[in-house]
């Protein structure tokens, strides 16, 4: 489904991604993990046109992506949920959720894809009307991802969702990726929480320093020792 090839990124001056390649297969869920500061989320910006490549190719169902906008490669199916929540805090629940869908034509289900949020996502059923600044943090990243399963993106990209929330949270957000995953979902999953995003993942890479040293299935990288050690304090 996505295919990043030896991508190289700037920022200013200063290089972010050394050479980046990765592969999502549709029906997956891709872990991506590395310390912070090693270009995860500059991968992600990428992908969906934030950040334009120096160098490199990123193609999306065989159509090469790189020098598109954002909006048009939302358009073609991939929905970012950027990290820390990146909701809109002077508008309502509803109003959040409902600009997920502002790209889509199909009124009627986008509306029944509202209630399919909602059983995801209990808790906002009951704050709909609440003004999103006004909740937890943990409630601002149901927010945040429910906004962009509104899209019914083919490939779901989530930026470090774990971020900030107790253990407890993190736990029950594993459930819920799963859970979207079970359903068919092609998930891109950034996070320094190594153990959660491993555990959840079929293939795994790990990034250090913009770029990619270490490779494989899911399940075998949590048993790599160089993971171990720097990921996951064994």
């Amino acid at each position: 489904m996505l295919r990043v090839a030896d991508v190289q990124t700037f920022y200013g001056k200063v290089q972010a991604l050394r050479g980046v390649s990765l592969e999502v297969n549709e029906g997956d869920i891709v872990a991506l993990i590395g310390a912070n500061g090693a270009g995860k989320t500059t991968i992600l910006r990428a992908i969906s046109g934030l950040v334009r490549p120096a160098a490199g190719r990123i193609e999306f169902l065989d159509r090469k992506i790189d020098r598109l906008s954002p909006e048009i490669i939302v358009r073609m199916g991939i929905s970012h949920v950027p990290e820390r929540a990146g909701v809109f805090p002077h508008m309502t629940v509803l109003e959040n959720l409902q600009l997920g869908a502002c790209t889509r034509k199909d009124r009627e289900e986008s509306r029944g894809d509202l209630e399919r949020i909602y059983k995801i996502f209990p808790i906002l059923e009951g704050r709909k009307q609440q003004l999103t600044g006004t909740l937890s943090g943990g409630e601002r990243q149901m927010v945040a991802m429910g906004r962009g399963l509104m899209a019914r993106p083919k490939l779901y990209l989530l930026d470090e969702p774990s971020f900030g929330l107790s253990p407890l949270l993190v736990k029950h957000l594993g459930k819920i990726i799963a859970g979207i995953h079970k359903e068919g979902q092609t998930v891109l999953l950034v996070e320094q929480n190594a153990r959660m995003a491993l555990g959840l993942a079929t293939s795994g890479y790990v990034l250090e320093t913009g770029r990619i040293v270490l490779q494989g299935c899911a399940s075998d990288l949590i048993h790599n020792e160089h993971v171990n050690k720097a990921y996951l304090g064994k």
